[in-house]
């Protein structure tokens, strides 16, 4: 059985933008059982509230809805393939990871702000990022591989990623596990 918010889902993608009304009448659904689901759909990141439009006069204006641009597809994967193979053996993942890293502002900073700048930044970068506490010294997991795409074809990636976390860290950054190894939920890296 499709679940309501499922079924929301699936009129976006067809429909592309909607407001709550819309999607109330076209599903069959009452107004606030559509609106409690927009909202949890909006807070999951699986759907955008991306603009407001009048109501011919009345009443306040519509919030419309869609699916999250990300969520629409790209041919970013096949480019960055077609780049990584292009660079062969000239990869270098820290100077890539520098990039990535962007200036930063990290430096000087106590340890836990660090931390959570840095999982600020992981999270803009789409890596569903989280730090922890351990008995070695923290760790940072990634729930979620933005290069999951092409990492079997490429998993110098990995070295990018603890080049990157190095290097906004401020300290050495080594992968202890990765997403799908072991039956593992995420990538953990230990910060030394």
């Amino acid at each position: 059985m499709t679940t309501a918010r499922q079924k929301i889902l699936n009129y976006l993608a067809k429909t592309r933008i909607a407001s709550a009304r819309e999607i109330s009448r076209a599903l069959q659904m009452s107004a606030p059982t559509v609106r409690h689901h927009l909202r949890v759909l909006v807070s999951d990141g699986r759907l955008e509230m991306t603009s407001t439009r009048g109501r011919n006069g009345r009443g306040r204006p519509e919030q419309i809805f869609s699916l999250p641009q990300a969520s629409m597809g790209d041919n970013l994967s096949a480019l960055a393939d077609a780049l990584l193979m292009e660079a062969g053996s000239g990869f270098a993942p820290e100077v890539l990871a520098k990039r990535l890293a962007g200036k930063s502002e990290f430096t000087g900073q106590p340890i836990v702000k660090r931390l959570n700048l840095a999982i600020a930044r992981l999270n803009q970068m789409k890596y569903h990022a989280r730090w922890e506490a351990g008995a070695e010294g923290p760790r940072i997991l990634f729930g979620h591989c933005p290069y999951a795409a092409i990492i079997a074809r490429h998993p110098e990636l990995c070295k990018m990623d603890e080049a990157l976390l190095a290097e906004l860290m401020g300290r050495p950054a080594t992968q202890t596990s990765r997403i799908g190894e072991d039956g593992n939920l995420s990538c953990v890296f230990a910060v030394g």
